[in-house]
């Protein structure tokens, strides 16, 4: 078990900015949750059609033109989010789901009573069994008394966390050791204290707690800390004062940075895969906003000319995999393999997982750019800007990877509702990159090690990565 000291003031800032998915979670994991939840206070329709999920902890039931989502663990079914059906069934039978006309996922029927469930924005599904009926413990308000929420937290790890075995967390012991520590008594403050206690020593971004206030976020131990360093304008100034860079665009609320290198090189910049339209900020938003993005960064002209494409996810604080995969679309002609994932899927056996999805990188439509590229990494390339270096692995021609290993995290963020109304989240799935191997915890190491937002090359505007010739 591997401890690490406490957060400075200023890594949670940094952390503020380069997680909001982990807090909310809206983006790799369908949808914040809405709704009746923490205690059932509202009245649970009962719905017609009814499946558990494959992995995921999920009962999904349909009740005329809503969609219900419940959070279910051995000791728990918490009502979750009610979403209303977005016009008719298509040709195959999926039916779209959402709020107030934005969509948010959807559901096809398919043979034997199963059916898939997918949450825009993800890139696989979700794989629906049937039920006979939504079990009565659903319908039943949950205590939210101290000693329930610390159960139901215990719970959803030790049925759905993807590393336990890989961080040697014994999770029985855990239990064992902090549960003596909560009563009926036990203050907010305190039950914060313990869980977070608990889940500390995994050093895992996907593991959070949001709380009234307080918010808990995992980190690998020894990831820098730059929220003091100015890297973006360190970055851009190197660009401009010593690489003769006369513009640099920026698109998408500043998530997206292009600009055209000596040498016929371009140099494009991706801090995050969410949040690109303050006006629509859900993932179809993202999408038609990125869209527009990549039509003015890959111009017939540019693609026609380019020598080389530098792609920046030093400081990528994730969001959804299905943006990634659709940049990944206009860097190739032909379709291959991004990756592949399985969700755990069974309570007591950690090894057992469900059906092994492939996710491919298909090419847009519009101009597309196929020469060399070459990834910048770091610790600071979380979540879905992991997925999307996946995506780019098994490109032809491969791309070189400058730079040090990314975070190590992963799956969709599996965001759940304590009883108590707290929000906790943590990561079910394994993602295997297209050499094969799984990068939980590790992360993704570069082809070329160099070193990242050194102090030496802050001070004086070098980027290593960025100057290695080519």
């Amino acid at each position: 078990m591997t401890m690490r000291p406490a957060l400075s003031v200023s890594m949670l800032a940094l952390l503020a900015l380069l997680l909001p998915a982990c807090a909310a979670a809206p983006d790799r994991q369908g949808g914040a949750n809405n709704g009746t939840g923490g205690g059932g206070d509202t009245a649970v329709p009962l719905p017609s059609e009814v499946w558990r999920s494959d992995g995921y902890g999920l009962i999904i039931g349909v009740a005329g033109s809503k969609a219900l989502t419940f959070e279910t663990t051995e000791v728990s079914c918490l009502p979750s989010k009610s979403l209303d059906q977005l016009g008719q069934a298509a040709a195959d039978g999926t039916v779209q789901y959402g709020r107030k006309g934005v969509p948010a996922e959807t559901l096809r029927r398919g043979a034997d009573g199963k059916a898939t469930l997918h949450l825009l924005g993800t890139a696989a599904d979700i794989d629906l069994l049937p039920m006979s009926e939504l079990p009565g413990v659903c319908t039943k308000k949950m205590p939210t008394d101290p000693l329930s929420t610390f159960d139901v937290f215990w719970a959803t790890f030790a049925e759905n966390y993807n590393s336990f075995g890989r961080k040697n967390v014994d999770w029985d012991a855990v239990r064992d050791q902090y549960r003596p520590k909560v009563s009926s008594d036990t203050e907010d403050a305190e039950l914060f204290a313990v869980l977070r206690s608990m889940i500390k020593p995994l050093g895992d971004v996907h593991t959070t707690i949001s709380a009234d206030g307080k918010d808990f976020y995992g980190l690998r131990p020894g990831t820098p800390d730059l929220s003091d360093k100015g890297v973006r304008k360190a970055v851009d100034d190197h660009l401009r004062e010593d690489l003769g860079v006369s513009q640099i665009q920026s698109f998408a609320n500043r998530a997206i940075s292009y600009a055209d290198l000596p040498g016929g090189r371009g140099y494009l910049r991706i801090n995050g895969f969410e949040g690109y339209n303050d006006e629509d900020s859900s993932f179809t938003g993202s999408k038609a906003t990125l869209a527009q993005v990549l039509d003015q960064v890959f111009t017939q002209q540019r693609v026609s000319t380019l020598k080389g494409l530098i792609i920046d996810v030093r400081n990528n604080s994730g969001g959804d995999d299905a943006l990634g995969l659709q940049v990944a679309g206009r860097l190739t002609n032909t379709p291959y393999t991004a990756f592949t994932k399985q969700p755990r899927n069974d309570p007591k056996d950690q090894s057992k997982h469900g059906r092994l999805q492939t996710v491919t990188v298909t090419p847009a439509t519009g101009p597309r750019y196929t020469g060399p590229i070459r990834v910048l990494t770091s610790e600071l390339t979380i979540s879905a800007g992991e997925t999307f270096v996946e995506a780019l692995m098994g490109r032809t021609p491969a791309p070189s990877r400058y730079g040090a290993a990314t975070q190590g995290v992963f799956a969709d963020d599996m965001s759940r509702k304590l009883p108590n109304g707290w929000t906790i989240t943590l990561g079910n799935e394994d993602y295997y990159a297209p050499d094969g191997r799984n990068y939980e915890s590790v992360g993704i190491p570069p082809t070329v090690p160099v070193p990242v937002f050194s102090a030496d090359d802050l001070e004086q505007h070098r980027d290593a990565a960025v100057d290695a010739p080519w």
